[in-house]
């Protein structure tokens, strides 16, 4: 009788479905990397860009958005300005407690509403709640607030993010301050609303942050 021959992959196959498993795995972590990056480089300008048509606002109306005026004479602008509900005490700053930074009541929904009702960023400025924060890039909010934030003073207005990972939260620091989460004009906490107290000095890639930078 004739025995079967045993059939097998020799070390030459094995080597190449080894290397184009490499690929693949190293095409899918660099796709990875690319869409991050994309996402720090999309939170980058929102911190650049909310300011920006903040100070923008200040130059037309000589106030800063949900800071300015009373209601009744917000919707005598007309157009847009007719659903626009709160108004501000014009001191400069915006007041709201630091649970509401993305829930904005009164002047840190106020903030929202200028802005849309004036044209300077996209939205319905009639939205209430956690739907007037816009998203941010990983999924979270953005939100603004005055109050004391990892040892930022009160009394002066920053633009908040939650939901960034901690990688992310590196970058951002990197490239807008100096990479300490507890130093400079940008700050991390951990949880989903900026806090008074310290991070610890060090980002942790696997932890959810909410960062905040001054306008």
């Amino acid at each position: 009788m004739n025995k079967k021959q045993q059939s097998g992959f020799t070390l030459i196959e094995i080597a190449i479905v080894l290397v184009i498993v490499g690929l693949l795995l190293g095409g899918v972590l660099q796709g990875q990397q690319l869409i991050e990056n994309s996402r720090v480089r999309a939170a980058v300008n929102d911190f650049n860009g909310v300011p920006a048509a903040a100070f923008s606002y200040m130059d037309r109306y000589r106030r800063f958005p949900g800071d300015d005026g009373d209601v009744n004479a917000l919707k005598a602008r007309g157009g847009a300005w007719a659903n626009v509900t709160v108004g501000g005490n014009n001191n400069g700053t915006l007041a709201g407690g630091l649970n509401n930074t993305f829930n904005p009541t009164a002047e840190l929904l106020g903030f929202w509403q200028h802005l849309r009702a004036s044209g300077f960023i996209a939205g319905d400025p009639a939205t209430i709640g956690a739907a007037a924060s816009p998203q941010n890039p990983f999924g979270g909010l953005i939100g603004v607030n005055s109050s004391l934030i990892q040892g930022m003073p009160a009394g002066v207005n920053k633009l908040c993010m939650n939901n960034v990972g901690g990688a992310a939260a590196l970058a951002l620091d990197g490239r807008l301050d100096d990479g300490d989460p507890d130093t400079g004009n940008f700050r991390a906490n951990v949880g989903a609303n900026p806090t008074a107290g310290s991070v610890g000095g060090v980002y942790n890639v696997d932890t959810a942050y909410t960062v905040c930078n001054r306008m």
